[in-house]
């Protein structure tokens, strides 16, 4: 379980949770209120809440960042263990993660936006649609998502500090977006596979745990409206308390806009394609 000392640190504000429902009569998706937070940092790529990759502004010469895409195939979500609720988190953003290249700086805004694949306690999946700005809660959306759609998300600075977000399910041909302000300090951007936090209708806050998932493959990302041109430097893994990997990406793709990212693995193959 974690402190609300170390959730307030890090951007989240507890107080403005809203519980609904029970854990025992919904899905964890419906019974909790799910924050996606800023890196929790282990090392300069090691983290205990993300897995995927990240570019910093240090990291990148002084670069601001105003737009992020990627394209994922939305996993397949099972039981890890047999009767706990489980959560994931695939996503792209802006901010809130390492500015420099080891992770000795890290960013306090995040606005982001992707899809989560949670396990209730009985083993029944559920798949949701999400958007984000730090520090409120994660606000699901009415665009059905499902195991296997292919969803491609787009976060745009459209005038100074505000944003247009749109995530399309390519699957269906169905779309959703909207515009909200948001003070960005243009210090990050990523592509990650997370654990999020919960606070369950009692109150209790805990992070995941994370549910065994289908190999998430992103591919197709921009940054301002360009190749990121990803890095193997750029990596994070995800690891628990005691270091052990919960996730790991791969290395980047052919053309370096994508990469795999697999669950309870210590090592991913890359794809063999763009």
């Amino acid at each position: 379980m974690k402190s609300l000392s170390r959730l307030v640190t890090a951007g989240i504000s507890v107080t403005t949770a809203l519980f609904l429902g029970s854990p025992a009569a919904a899905s964890p998706a419906s019974a909790a209120t799910i924050y996606h937070r800023p890196v929790v940092v282990v090392g300069a790529n090691q983290s205990n809440n993300w897995s995927g990759y990240n570019q910093g502004t240090l990291e990148q010469g002084g670069r601001s960042f105003h737009q992020i895409s990627g394209t994922w195939v939305v996993p397949t979500a099972s039981a890890h263990k047999p009767g706990e609720n489980e959560y994931s988190a695939t996503w792209v953003g802006i901010g809130g993660g390492c500015v420099d290249a080891g992770c000795m700086v890290t960013d306090t805004t995040l606005i982001q936006a992707g899809t989560s694949q949670d396990v209730g306690s009985n083993g029944q999946a559920t798949y949701t649609a999400w958007w984000e700005i730090i520090p409120a809660p994660s606000v699901p959306v009415s665009l059905a998502v499902t195991a296997g759609n292919t969803v491609s998300v787009n976060i745009a600075e459209t005038t100074p500090q505000v944003w247009s977000i749109t995530i399309n399910n390519v699957s269906t041909g169905q779309s959703w977006s909207t515009t909200v302000p948001y003070s960005s300090t243009y210090a990050t951007v990523e592509w990650i596979e997370e654990t999020p936090v919960v606070i369950d209708s009692s109150g209790a806050v805990t992070v995941g745990p994370l549910p065994r998932l289908s190999q998430v493959t992103f591919d197709a990302g921009t940054v301002n409206g360009g190749n990121p041109g990803l890095r193997s430097s750029e990596e994070m893994q995800l690891v628990d308390t005691n270091g052990a990997a919960l996730a790991t990406p791969s290395s980047p793709d052919p053309d370096t806009d994508g990469f795999n990212d697999c669950g309870y693995a210590s090592t991913c193959a890359a794809p063999a394609s763009s």
